[in-house]
């Protein structure tokens, strides 16, 4: 009898251990800097498993939630990665915005096939693309992003068990609004540039038409290049603030989205 209580509790844990296992490695993979391709998958795999087994005392989960069939289990598992793919999709979109204005102000000053290889990525980004997405991360582990990760993981197995994810209206629309951010973010990181880069051509125009002997196909490449970059540095000095406001603002979208999909 001893034995086979056991035996149960046994395979109770590890149930346990495998829908925390899910979650938990959706949301590490979607990660900043740990996420990256760059980073081994057996380094990841590991990282997966510990914080798994050290969540593994604390997540209470009743046996009632497991069921008894392979086809209602793999669900439950499903349910578990959507909810970490979604918790690490709101902060990517953050980043996403960033890189989505150096890649058009890159494209503004001339730079659209300029690429330099991403190690987050794999592939090949935006020379200016890249620049801002280097210097979003260096402010978000600044200001301790990667622990706010972490401790929202804790937060949604307190607030949401495995099994009861619900696809509410609410946060439908909390994703919704978070990718509609992505693009606010751009605009207010590359309007300043694309604005100056804007009057620079508008007065080459001019200047073509009153000194119509320049060459302004030599002079404006290097001009715009120039100009682009200079204003560029100086929107990233004073994107500091704001870039930490938008990682609050998302790190407090978290606990919201993880009460949502309660329902």
């Amino acid at each position: 009898m001893i034995d086979g209580f056991l035996l149960d509790w046994t395979l109770q844990q590890f149930q346990v251990f495998i829908l925390i296992l899910v979650r938990v490695a959706a949301i590490i993979f979607m990660m900043p800097v740990i996420g990256a391709k760059g980073v081994p998958n057996l380094a990841k795999a590991g990282l997966c498993l510990i914080v798994s087994l050290v969540l593994l005392p604390v997540v209470q989960i009743e046996p009632k939630v497991f069921p008894d069939d392979v086809f209602p289990m793999g669900l439950l598992l499903v349910k578990e990665m959507f909810v970490g793919f979604t918790l690490g999709l709101v902060l990517k979109l953050v980043f996403a915005g960033i890189q989505l204005a150096g890649q058009m102000v890159g494209f503004q000053m001339g730079f659209g096939v300029a690429q330099v290889m991403d190690p987050q990525m794999g592939q090949q980004s935006p020379v200016l693309a890249q620049l801002g997405y280097l210097v979003s991360l260096l402010i978000f582990l600044a200001v301790d992003g990667h622990h706010m990760f972490f401790q929202t993981l804790t937060y949604s197995f307190s607030i949401l068990q495995p099994g009861e994810m619900n696809l509410t209206e609410g946060v439908y629309n909390r994703i919704l609004l978070s990718s509609g951010g992505m693009f606010i973010i751009a605009v207010k990181v590359m309007a300043p540039v694309m604005a100056i880069l804007l009057f620079t051509q508008a007065a080459l125009g001019i200047l073509a038409k009153a000194v119509p002997q320049m060459n302004l196909l030599i002079v404006s490449f290097p001009l715009t290049i120039g100009i682009g970059l200079f204003f560029f540095g100086l929107s990233m000095q004073v994107m500091g603030p704001f870039f930490i406001r938008t990682i609050h603002e998302a790190g407090n979208l978290l606990p919201v989205l993880i009460r949502g999909f309660k329902g």
